[in-house]
């Protein structure tokens, strides 16, 4: 074990679901914690509180890593990122985008573009090892060729493409859906590069080498 604790606080449990079973493959040696909350607005609202309680607390354990991780949406992508690296700045907490040298980064900040869903997208065989009749040339069609692109509602897009084939007809269910597809995927190999900076963001957080 590293000897280091991962808090992560995300929007909803769905995202929290799918975080359990990819953590322990992004980062193996890292206990961590995860922190759900009713929605984007009510984390994002807590956000400054919460970061400050995690200030106080880095002070006598230099363990703590935090990971913020929201949705895009349909905020701007820059001014969301700049929201969430003024809270850690206010809050006293060395953001890893921030930090450079012999200085130890506590926080990381990452969105996923432009819904959870996407990073399910990326993974076309975990789809498929969840729901066999998706086919295997999923990736190759224009709409989901790249992942982070899909418009209009990622997770709507999910839900037709599944209900397609006979999946989730009654509605989309997020928690089971981010159940049966995150225990299937591979986080070396994903096409979602959302998903992509989170992993290597995580990585470096919690293997952070002094230059």
């Amino acid at each position: 074990m590293t000897g280091l604790r991962l808090e992560v606080l995300v929007e909803d449990r769905s995202t929290e679901q799918a975080l359990r079973h990819l953590i322990p493959r992004i980062t193996p040696d890292c206990l961590f914690n995860i922190r759900s909350f009713d929605s984007k607005h009510a984390l994002m609202k807590r956000l400054p509180s919460r970061l400050q309680g995690y200030a106080e607390h880095v002070r006598f354990d230099a363990s703590l890593r935090i990971v913020v991780i929201v949705d895009l949406d349909d905020d701007d992508c820059h001014e969301l990122k700049k929201i969430l690296e003024d809270a850690a700045g206010a809050a006293g907490l060395l953001s890893l985008s921030l930090a450079q040298g012999a200085e130890m980064p506590v926080i990381a900040t990452r969105i996923a573009i432009e819904e959870l869903e996407a990073w399910f997208i990326g993974d076309v065989e975990a789809l498929r090892a969840a729901y066999p009749r998706v086919p295997q040339s999923l990736a190759a069609r224009q709409k989901f060729r790249v992942p982070d692109d899909v418009r209009g509602g990622t997770w709507e897009a999910v839900e037709r493409l599944l209900q397609s084939f006979g999946y989730h007809t009654g509605g989309l269910r997020k928690i089971a859906l981010a159940d049966e597809v995150a225990r299937h995927m591979d986080v070396e190999n994903n096409r979602s590069a959302s998903f992509r900076c989170l992993r290597d963001g995580i990585r470096r957080l919690t293997n952070w080498k002094v230059a």
